[in-house]
C-alpha cells in the first residue's frame, strides 16, 4: 500500500523511493499531488497554490531574480515495476525512477530545506504530462494562472543524466495524402495506384539532408522521416488513398510557423493531394547566454549538451522564460519495464542545486 504522507527530511534517494511508491499514472495523479500540496503546504517560507492536480510554490523574498523548478509528476503505466526496489549497487528500480520521480524529489528536498534561497523560488509540479498535449497540466497553468510562471529562469528536471540539455526540438507531424482510382486488381489499368503515387514523397524523404544548426555552441541535428503509411483496401483492390505520417523535428532557431512552410515546400511538387498538421509543438532556445543560465552552468558544472526532443522547456519559452533540462536519470532508460536510476546521481543532482541556489 502506497503511503499518505512524504517525508521532505529524508535525502533525495529516499525520497525518490518514496515517490515511486505513490503510483501516480497521468489521469490518476491526485493522490501524489495531494501529499505534494499538505507536505509543502507546512512550511511557513512558501506559499502554497493549487490548480486541478498541480501544485505551485513559491517563495516571496523580494530577491531580484525569481527561479523556476519545474517537473511532472506522472508516469506511464505501471509494468509489475512497483512498488520501488534498492540494490546492492545502490541503484533503485522501478515506474518513474529515472523520468522523473528523482528529478522531483529534488525539488521537494530543496523546496523543504533551502528557507532562504540567494534566488527566489518557485515549484512547480505538474500532472499529465506523459499524455496528449492537450491534458499538459503545466500548459493549463500557464493558461489559468500565466502570474504563477512569471521568472527569470527555469530548470525542468527531465532525467538528463545530471548534464545540462539546453533547449529542445519542435516537433512537427504532418499527414500527406496521396488520391487515385480505385479498380480491380485484376484490371489495375482501370484504376489508378495511390499508393504508388506516394513514391515522389518516399524518394524526397529519402534524399532530404536534414539541417545541423549551432545555437549558444550546440549543435541541433534535425529530422524529416516517414513515420508511419496507410493505404489499400484490399488484396485484390487497388487503393485509391495513401496517408504517409511525416514528423519533422527542427532546430529551435526556427519558429513553428517557418518549420511548417519548410514542410509544404519540400513536398510541393510531390503531387500531394492534401497536407494536413496533425500535431505540433514548437521549439525552444536553449537561453545559455542568459546571466541566470550562465550562474547555473557555473554551478552545476559539465558541458551543456543540445536537447534532442521535445520537451516542457518550449511552454517556457513560449513565456517569455528562457529553460534548459537538468535532472538526474538516464533518459534512455525512460519508459522501460527495467527502469531504474544511480542514487548517486540523485544525491550529486541536489548537492549541485543546493549549492547554485546558497552560494
Amino acid at each position: 500500500m502506497a503511503p499518505n504522507k512524504l517525508d521532505l527530511q529524508q535525502d533525495a534517494a529516499r525520497l525518490t523511493a518514496q515517490l515511486v511508491d505513490f503510483p501516480s499514472e497521468s489521469g490518476d495523479e491526485k493522490a501524489l499531488a495531494d501529499a505534494i500540496e499538505q507536505a509543502l503546504g507546512g512550511l511557513p517560507h512558501l506559499t502554497v497554490l493549487r490548480h486541478g492536480n498541480n501544485i505551485v510554490a513559491r517563495t516571496e523574498l523580494g530577491c531580484a531574480e525569481r527561479v523556476i523548478l519545474a517537473g511532472h509528476i506522472d508516469t506511464v503505466p505501471i509494468a509489475a515495476n512497483v512498488p520501488s526496489r534498492l540494490d546492492e549497487h545502490g541503484v533503485l528500480w522501478g515506474c518513474g525512477t529515472s523520468d522523473m520521480k528523482s528529478g522531483v524529489a529534488v525539488q521537494l528536498r530543496i523546496a523543504a530545506t533551502v528557507p532562504e534561497p540567494n534566488r527566489d523560488l518557485t515549484f512547480v509540479f505538474y500532472d499529465n504530462e506523459e499524455v496528449a498535449a492537450h491534458l499538459n497540466g503545466l500548459g493549463k497553468v500557464a493558461a489559468a494562472h500565466p502570474d504563477w510562471l512569471a521568472g527569470d529562469f527555469a530548470v525542468l528536471l527531465e532525467p538528463s543524466s545530471g548534464e545540462v540539455e539546453g533547449g529542445c526540438q519542435g516537433t512537427l507531424r504532418v499527414l500527406l495524402r496521396t488520391e487515385g482510382q480505385r479498380a480491380h486488381s485484376a484490371r489495375s489499368w482501370m484504376g489508378e495506384n495511390a499508393v504508388h503515387g506516394a513514391a515522389p514523397v518516399l524518394a524526397k524523404l529519402a534524399a532530404y539532408e536534414p539541417r545541423r544548426v549551432l545555437i549558444d555552441g550546440l549543435e541541433y541535428r534535425e529530422g524529416l522521416n516517414a513515420v508511419r503509411i496507410e493505404g489499400g483496401v484490399a488484396g485484390n483492390v487497388i487503393p485509391d488513398v495513401c496517408t504517409v505520417t511525416v514528423n519533422y523535428r527542427y532546430a529551435p532557431d526556427l519558429t513553428g510557423e517557418q518549420a511548417l512552410a519548410h514542410v509544404r515546400e519540400v513536398f510541393a511538387d510531390c503531387g500531394v493531394a492534401e497536407l494536413t498538421v496533425d500535431d505540433h509543438s514548437g521549439a525552444a532556445l536553449p537561453g545559455l547566454n542568459h546571466p541566470a543560465a550562465a550562474a547555473f552552468m557555473a554551478a552545476v558544472g559539465g558541458t551543456p549538451q543540445p536537447k534532442f526532443g521535445w520537451t516542457d522547456v518550449s511552454r517556457f519559452s513560449a513565456l517569455g522564460v528562457p529553460a534548459v533540462n537538468y535532472g538526474p536519470g538516464e533518459p534512455n532508460l525512460a519508459h522501460k519495464v527495467d527502469e531504474r536510476v544511480e542514487t548517486g546521481q540523485v544525491l550529486r543532482c541536489e548537492a549541485r542545486l543546493r549549492s547554485w541556489l546558497t552560494g
